[in-house]
């Protein structure tokens, strides 16, 4: 075990002495091996002083570069396009809301009119904007509802959102154009993706009962039973569920 030395300490004997003096003798190689090392990492960073400060460069035009895109470039792209977003909007709402005219008002929706972008104009102009995202979702939906199920289909599929609803619906909206193509294996998956992106009292049992659905379509019985089963249990206050009794008997019965 070490022993502490006093100030002006002497050894009692011979054997002190050298354990002191090969005390004293590591001490220094430790400092001299120290030295060493700094004076190394001195002499590096002055022959490569040249590359460090242009690193340092180089990662400080890029941060400035950043902020000063966001604020001068990508901050009013984004705003104009969310103005744009009014007008094609409205048609779009107005479409759910007017089943006579649906087909024209979606095509307005689109396509816009009067000199006003329409939703494929303002995915083409506004690229990369949430605006561009959203109306990616709302083009998809129209055409869906013109049944033009491949364009609603690659329209949903570049709509990315963790919003518990529409992203959810944006799923289930592919697995209806899947099912309307005559796909049902590829719509049971968009389906069960739509069930599992989020859990409320909304989509949740709405894609559990068309997955159970396309299920049975499917001849996956105990598939489709455990999705009425969830509907049953979970959502009993639900729409789905006030004929849920007759298709766990149907998915039971195998009929």
């Amino acid at each position: 075990m070490a022993t502490y030395k006093k100030r002006g300490y002497k050894p009692k004997n011979k054997a002190e002495e050298r354990d002191l003096d090969a005390q004293k003798s590591t001490t220094a190689e430790v400092f001299s091996t120290l030295d060493e090392s700094a004076s190394r990492s001195e002499q590096w960073v002055a022959k490569n002083q040249n590359y460090i400060l242009g690193v340092i460069g180089v990662i400080a035009v890029a941060v400035l570069g950043y902020l000063a895109y966001n604020q001068f470039i990508q901050a009013p792209k984004e705003a104009n396009a969310a103005n744009e977003m009014f007008y094609p909007q409205q048609y779009f709402d107005r479409a759910l809301n007017n089943p006579a005219e649906r087909d024209s008002l979606f095509n307005l929706a689109l396509n816009g009119a009067e000199g006003k972008y329409g939703f494929l104009d303002i995915i083409d102009e506004y690229k990369g904007t949430k605006a561009a995202n959203l109306a990616s979702y709302s083009a998809g939906m129209a055409y869906l509802n013109m049944q033009q199920y491949q364009e609603a289909i690659s329209h949903l599929e570049n709509y990315n959102s963790d919003d518990a609803i529409l992203g959810a619906l944006a799923k289930g909206g592919i697995g209806d154009a899947f099912m309307q193509l005559g796909q049902p294996a590829d719509a049971l998956g968009y389906y069960e993706n739509a069930i599992s992106h989020d859990t409320n009292e909304y989509t949740t049992p709405k894609y559990l009962y068309k997955a159970g659905v396309t299920a049975m379509e499917l001849d996956q019985k105990d598939k489709a039973l455990t999705y009425f089963q969830r509907i049953k249990d979970e959502f009993s206050s639900s729409q789905e569920a006030n004929t849920i009794d007759a298709f766990i008997g149907m998915a039971k019965s195998g009929t």
